[in-house]
């Protein structure tokens, strides 16, 4: 399996490359970005990419991949809307349209968000951005999976990007490993992440647009059929 991924120095995306790399199944990862990740594994390259608004520089090292794992977003606190829908709409579009032209047919994830709002009329600007780019990564040749998580909780020493998040992690983190046991339907950690996204490119699932109740199942999915191997 050959995994692209994209922000791959975030929060989600180092949990998502933590499991790509420790998963047997993948034989190669490929991060496309503008900050190196410093990691250094056998099967793990980088493509440095600074416009994230094309990607004609770098067409011929994004063909030949399986899967698309779009882990790149930022926080909408404090931005307008059309600052906000440029970098969360007009980028994550960029490249899917890209690689749809490329690897037709290829798995595309992308990280949304619990709320997302797929009328795009909601009263929530961020929950708007989001619906509007799901549904138009969902008109693509591509076979596109909208992952929404709600809290997560990072493990294996990652941390976020976010300085306010990273004091609310070092605040709280005891109690969201309570939360993740007591209410499981709405705390997923970075590994479950991870291994969803992979399980999906595996197996697939019923519905395109996978809530947390469905990103925890398709984890347990890829954890019981890691078991198995």
């Amino acid at each position: 399996m050959k995994i692209l991924l994209f922000g791959a120095t975030g929060m989600v995306g180092q949990g998502v490359l933590h499991e790509c790399l420790r998963d047997p199944g993948v034989d190669r990862v490929a991060a496309i970005g503008r900050s190196s990740t410093g990691v250094q594994d056998p099967k793990f390259v980088e493509i440095p990419h600074a416009d994230m608004a094309s990607y004609t520089a770098v067409e011929d090292r994004l063909r030949g991949f399986d899967a698309c794992f779009f882990c790149l977003g930022v926080s909408s606190a404090g931005m307008k809307e059309a600052d906000y829908e440029r970098i969360t709409c007009s980028f994550t579009l960029a490249a899917a349209e890209t690689l749809s032209r490329l690897n037709p047919g290829m798995i595309f994830i992308y990280v949304s968000g619990a709320g997302t709002d797929s009328t795009e009329k909601g009263r929530t600007m961020w929950a708007r951005v989001k619906g509007r780019t799901e549904n138009a990564l969902l008109r693509l040749p591509l076979d596109a999976y909208m992952f929404r998580p709600g809290v997560i909780q990072p493990l294996d020493g990652i941390r976020s990007k976010t300085a306010a998040y990273r004091v609310i992690y070092a605040l709280f983190g005891p109690l969201l490993t309570l939360l993740h046991r007591l209410l499981p339907n709405v705390v997923l950690t970075t590994r479950e992440i991870g291994q969803a996204m992979l399980n999906v490119v595996r197996r697939g699932y019923p519905k395109h647009i996978l809530e947390v109740r469905d990103l925890r199942i398709a984890a347990n999915q890829q954890r019981r059929s890691s078991d198995r191997q």
